[in-house]
């Protein structure tokens, strides 16, 4: 079965490059949810991603949208909400409910579970974890995938391919430049 996954890092967070408190959906201020710059970038993904605005072959839609489980949406609780936050308008654009059931510290299972897929699947997650614990578990045959990802980058795409009888993956960095300030550098 072909599988293509896509790998993004949740969106701009607090006390980071760009300045300001984290804001839910809703306009309340909470450290768990992302700065205005990274609900520009939620909704940058989902032009991307959602309508085909430029992304091309590169970046195909979704049919399957996973992002680490919340927090139960208490104001500054719980896990982080920034993963779910940056593909809620894509899932939203698609008509999608995206798979929140696994939460940080359950890679193995995620992975486990996503190459048993086929389609094209996107992933929302930590950027340490992707390096750490989805990375290395993704089996591939050509490309090198990164094994560290900077605290400030958050302009990229992890793409791995999967063709129909195969057991491995081609993997491939990508660089939309969405926003000002976006590289076209590998991490």
């Amino acid at each position: 079965m072909a599988l293509t996954i896509l790998v993004i890092r949740h969106a701009e967070k607090p006390d980071e490059t760009w300045p300001g408190p984290g804001l839910t959906d809703h306009g309340i201020e909470d450290d768990k949810s992302l700065v205005i710059r990274g609900w520009q970038r939620a909704g940058a993904w989902a032009s991307l991603f959602g309508a085909g605005l430029g992304g091309g072959a590169d970046y195909p839609v979704p049919d399957t949208i996973y992002a680490a489980q919340p927090g139960d949406g208490r104001v500054d609780h719980g896990p982080s909400r920034r993963p779910a936050e940056t593909i809620s308008a894509l899932a939203l654009r698609l008509g999608l409910t995206a798979n929140e059931t696994f939460a940080k510290g359950q890679e193995d299972a995620l992975v486990t579970q996503l190459v048993t897929l086929s389609g094209v699947v996107l992933i929302c997650w930590e950027h340490n974890a992707i390096v750490a614990d989805i990375i290395p578990k993704i089996p591939v045959s050509q490309g090198t995938p990164p094994t560290r990802w900077p605290g400030d980058r958050y302009d990229v795409v992890l793409r791995f391919d999967r063709p129909t009888g195969t057991t491995k993956f081609r993997f491939q960095a990508l660089y939309p430049r969405l926003l000002s300030g976006d590289l076209n550098t590998p991490l």
